[in-house]
């Protein structure tokens, strides 16, 4: 029998269309009667965000690619035209399944519990002269209504920003003809307005839309003037920042100015309310350049995440998941972290375990008199993150702070802008990245007089340094004072300051160099020990599979017989299931509660079990155009306890999604006899502090589902 062509386009997914197939899962969060109501509402909300981004970046690429014919380049060898058909249709039916559930599902779930949305059909007389003063004195003074004419075409509509489209139908204030407005809701505004209580007919917690209110008075806006109709509207633009990082001279500069441009990038979807005239949709479609295939007519808000906002307003604990407070390793309780780390290796699983040891990290270092040098790379955090006033301070005492900031790293560009002028004005030495790659990976270094002699501390993690994040977001670091780990650290600040090359590492792997080479030489070793008649056996905890080498490598190593079970929370190209190719390869996905975030590869190496932790995903960007780490957890308890974590994910029978050789995904089910297990929910069971297991109250996975 001939040997399979593994680069044959039978054998991949597309891109776009896995990502999909991700959102789709975690809309069914959404539709998960076993999650608590607000949870609910708030999942919705995320597939409204992933869409949202989804647009900007990769059908705005994919639209780009049409304009220039071009050719397929996915090894699925589908052609831009194909796949924005496909994503048109597919797209479509996520939003009718998105306003189905919110609006037969979750608002009257939510009407049971005291918390409404209020229509306009439904408003009090109180209610109603309440809203129309909060109209003339909140909203009223930040409009700017446009009248259209040949001379005042419709304005320039910022990205993904509410707006209305108004018939008209009358003589303005010059005797001219109008027929159509444009009013623009300043992002001022708040989407969602309480209601006071003591107004009649208000119930617990009643909410108004922005829309509803606008829609209700623009008549005043247009005084003599009939109003014919009036429509919302949003449209997402073309979102990705062009820079060409060779021909500027001052890449901070620049970005700024292409933040500024981005928010009016091509338009790439238009959303409109269900009931707008075919007239108003056909002229909003002519003026952006836009066809019915980029329509999307919606019977609700025209965006969903503005309803995350009812989250944090209802104080409602009994509609959330339990509250959790994130463990302190006994390590790190009551002593130095030098002193800690010093005696052994640390491996920290957030959000489980608290992330408070990670700033403290930096916090000691920064007021530690034997403290000379901090180094740090940050890609996400937060403003006001303890981590960057401890690095502001450590600079403003006179410690040799180096910080390389990502300024590239995509929406938060303007923060890091924000921040590394912060941090410069400190005194802190602020690098940008390197050319043409960004810089990804998650370390820190810090450089200690002990005993008369420099000892180096490293901290390297699978996520970024952003205290929201790390309760949201699962995420492995490892804190060690490794001689060897050190140097490798120092070697990489020192090439990515330089820009010079490094030396031989000793225990770090990094891209773009070396990363995805180890990775075939990992895999192609457990395939050449099955091969041998041993056993070959694989496990990979990623966010994204991608790159085609690695997807052949493990076809490969398949068809060895090498057992292989793949954790990918998001897009994953590879088809498992296939006849010859992938027969031992499973592909799951864990979607709950926390964001699925660490990077952990298992290989079992004929017996000297391997494990690493990475910032990379198995991506052609990750690989081969940013600059990750891989790192080895050579500690054998730590070992175990990461071998133990990626087992409770492949247990999961609650939370967890199988790939099928479609591309679509299947809900693991179990029989009612069968025990439930949700990793996740074990993870806060063994390493967190809950409401749940404080109060010793049945966990969620003793509830069957079948």
């Amino acid at each position: 029998m001939d040997a399979p062509n593994l680069k044959s386009p039978d054998y991949y997914i597309n891109r776009e269309l896995s990502q999909l197939e991700f959102n789709m899962r975690v809309l069914h969060q959404a539709k998960d009667e076993a999650v608590p109501l607000l949870e609910r509402l708030k999942f919705l909300c995320i597939t409204s965000t992933n869409q949202d981004e989804f647009f900007e970046i990769r059908v705005a690429g994919l639209k780009q690619r049409v304009e220039v014919s071009a050719a397929p380049t996915g090894p699925e060898n589908m052609s831009p035209a194909e796949v924005l058909r496909t994503i048109n249709e597919v797209t479509a039916k996520i939003v009718t399944e998105q306003y189905c559930l919110l609006n037969e599902v979750l608002i009257p779930e939510l009407r049971k519990e005291g918390i409404r949305f209020v229509r306009r059909d439904d408003w009090t007389e109180d209610q109603q002269l309440w809203l129309e003063q909060y109209f003339q004195s909140e909203i009223v003074p930040v409009l700017s209504p446009t009248t259209l004419d040949p001379t005042r075409p419709v304005p320039r509509i910022l990205n993904k920003s509410l707006n209305f489209i108004v018939g008209l139908h009358g003589r303005d204030a010059f005797g001219r003809q109008c027929r159509r407005a444009i009013v623009q809701a300043p992002r001022s505004l708040p989407r969602l307005i309480e209601l006071p209580r003591e107004l009649i007919g208000t119930g617990g917690t009643d909410f108004v839309f922005l829309s509803s209110v606008i829609h209700a008075f623009v008549d005043q806006l247009f005084a003599g003037i009939r109003i014919t109709g009036c429509s919302q509207f949003r449209v997402t633009r073309n979102s990705e920042l062009y820079v060409d990082d060779e021909a500027v001279d001052d890449l901070m500069r620049a970005l700024e100015g292409e933040l500024f441009e981005s928010r009016y990038g091509d338009e790439v979807r238009l959303e409109l309310a269900h009931d707008c005239p075919d007239a108003s949709a056909e002229y909003l479609l002519e003026h952006f350049h836009l066809t019915h295939q980029d329509l999307y007519r919606v019977p609700g808000p025209v965006n969903l995440n503005r309803l995350l906002a009812v989250y944090d307003l209802v104080d409602r604990n009994d509609l959330k998941y339990p509250p959790f407070t994130p463990k302190l390793p006994k390590t790190l309780v009551n002593v130095s972290p030098f002193k800690a780390v010093a005696k052994g290796d640390i491996v920290l699983h957030h959000p489980f375990e608290s992330f408070t040891p990670v700033m403290d990290f930096v916090h000691r270092a920064a007021n530690d008199p034997d403290v000379v040098a901090i180094k740090q790379t940050l890609y996400r955090t937060t403003p006001d993150s303890p981590i960057v006033e401890s690095l502001v301070s450590a600079a403003k005492a006179g410690k040799e702070v180096t910080v390389l900031i990502e300024l590239r790293a995509r929406f938060d560009e303007a923060a890091n802008i924000e921040l590394a002028s912060k941090l410069q004005e400190a005194g802190a030495h602020v690098v940008y990245g390197v050319v043409g790659y960004k810089t990804h990976c998650k370390m820190i270094l810090v450089v200690r007089r002990e005993a008369g002699r420099l000892r180096r501390y490293v901290h390297l993690g699978t996520g970024n340094y952003h205290p929201q994040t790390a309760r949201a977001y699962t995420d492995y670091g490892l804190l060690s004072a490794d001689e060897e780990l050190g140097e490798d650290v120092h070697q990489i600040f020192m090439q990515l300051t330089s820009l010079m090359r490094a030396s031989e590492l000793k225990q770090l792997t990094q891209s773009p160099f070396a990363l995805q080479k180890k990775l075939l030489a990992l895999i192609g070793r457990e395939t050449e020990l099955a091969v041998a008649g041993g056993t070959g056996r694989i496990i990979a905890k990623i966010n994204a599979l991608v790159e085609p080498g690695v997807i052949r490598a493990l076809y490969s190593a398949s068809m060895a017989g090498v057992s292989i079970d793949l954790i990918v929370r998001g897009v994953c190209c590879l088809r498992a299931g296939t006849p010859r190719i992938s027969e031992n390869i499973r592909v799951r996905s864990i979607i709950g509660r926390f964001l699925e975030h660490t990077r952990c590869y298992y290989f079992h190496a004929g017996g000297d079990e391997e494990v690493y932790c990475s910032s990379a995903d198995w991506m052609d960007r990750n690989l081969f155009r940013r600059i990750e780490v891989m790192f080895p957890i050579r500690d054998a308890s730590l070992k175990a306890r990461l071998i133990g974590d990626l087992d409770t994910y492949l247990a999961d029978n609650s939370q967890a999604w199988e790939l099928e050789a479609d591309g679509s995904y299947r809900r693991i089910s179990r029989s009612i006899d069968v025990e439930a297990v949700s990793a996740q929910t074990r993870l806060l069971d063994q390493l967190a502090e809950t409401s749940r297991t404080a109060a010793n109250v049945p966990s969620p996975r003793s509830k069957p589902r079948v």
